[in-house]
């Protein structure tokens, strides 16, 4: 056994053990043992005293978390007039919404982003903890407002317009999160959003790909996804729908034939697994050894927002579990499927049973 591995051991008996302990017990100096605790916590298999060692089965989540209002127009909505509407509001934000899915399908989860110190964040955070979700790392920026996500929904609950104002992320910087870097890199796995800034999106990838840490990126926008590098080694899976994927392959998708040459063409760039989100289409998955089209599971839309933040979720936790990414794919849809007959952006109805039941009646009546 390497000393490292002898050192994780005598951890995970007495996380209190000093290192002149260890030392004695492994028959080394002292500052030898410091030179591997350092490296450790440099990995995050351990992040400071006690020492911490890396959650199996955890999910660190990067990116937003906004307050979200939805407008749902009472007849079609028609553009340049005034439209009456009902109101809802709710949390909102790419990671954040991932992060309460994962919390509610009974996954070890924690949230890194930031929030102003105003009403609107702190309800925020405070209604995301009740789902079992880490907010401890969150910063809070007291310059700032907490930010906004408005959708124009239409009355078959189809977007017609969004608005964001999302200035706050702007003020993330990656030495902010190198402070928080042995506590991100405790996750199995990494799930990241391309509302933090570009030279931030470039320091997480960099370091998930030199310290081989499982890293899902969601483009979220075709905006927002120019701010990915060219370069996307690190990246374990990346999560497009069919507009991000075609700015990231440089062409267009008018087809399923056309869809895998763009996930080719993105692979290219050092992902490892593609997977395409192609709304009615269901989602097409290609790795350097598979590639499939899924059809969505059939379910009575009520309200399309969420539907895919809860795709990468049940794909996150089928991944976390040990599952193939084929079978992952499967309880995405399922997870989709079941937020689709919600009004709500997080499903109530995302439970690990339901998942699993979902995928397997579906697979049987195939």
């Amino acid at each position: 056994m390497d000393k490292e591995m002898q050192i994780l051991q005598h951890i995970r008996h007495n996380p209190f053990i000093s290192q002149q302990e260890l030392a004695d017990l492994m028959g080394i100096s002292r500052s030898a043992v410091a030179g591997y605790i350092a490296q450790l916590t440099k990995r995050g298999e351990i992040k400071g005293r006690a020492y911490v060692l890396r959650d199996e089965g955890s999910i660190a989540c990067i990116g937003g978390a906004n307050l979200d209002r939805k407008a749902r127009g009472k007849q079609q909505v028609r553009l340049h007039s005034s439209n009456p509407v009902t109101i809802m509001e709710s949390c909102g934000g790419v990671a954040r919404n991932i992060a309460e899915n994962l919390g509610r399908l009974g996954c070890k989860t924690s949230l890194f982003t930031s929030i102003g110190e105003d009403k609107e964040g702190e309800w925020i955070l405070q209604e995301t903890r009740k789902h079992g979700v880490d907010i401890s790392q969150v910063w809070r920026l007291p310059t700032q407002r907490t930010g906004t996500y408005t959708a124009l929904l239409d009355i078959d609950g189809e977007m017609v317009v969004s608005l964001a104002n999302m200035d706050i992320y702007d003020a993330l910087t990656p030495e902010m999160y190198a402070d928080k870097w042995s506590h991100i890199a405790a996750a199995q796995a990494i799930f990241l959003d391309t509302n933090v800034p570009a030279d931030c999106l470039a320091y997480i990838i960099e370091r998930c790909r030199e310290e081989n840490i499982p890293l899902f990126v969601d483009p979220v926008s075709s905006a927002k996804a120019k701010k990915l590098p060219q370069r996307l080694d690190g990246v374990e899976a990346i999560l497009p729908n069919r507009e991000e994927a075609e700015l990231l392959a440089e062409m267009s998708i008018g087809s399923i034939e056309e869809c895998a040459e763009a996930c080719r063409k993105i692979r290219e760039r050092g992902v490892k697994h593609v997977i395409v989100t192609m709304g009615e289409q269901g989602v097409y998955y290609q790795s350097e050894d598979v590639s499939k089209h899924f059809t969505p599971y059939p379910t009575d839309v009520v309200d399309v927002t969420g539907a895919g933040d809860a795709f990468a979720s049940g794909l996150l936790y089928g991944f976390v579990n040990g599952e193939s990414f084929e079978r992952a794919c499967q309880l995405g849809l399922a997870a989709s499927a079941l937020t689709l007959k919600t009004e709500q952006s997080v499903s109530p109805l995302l439970k690990p049973e339901q998942l699993e039941l979902t995928v397997d009646q579906y697979e049987e009546e195939r």
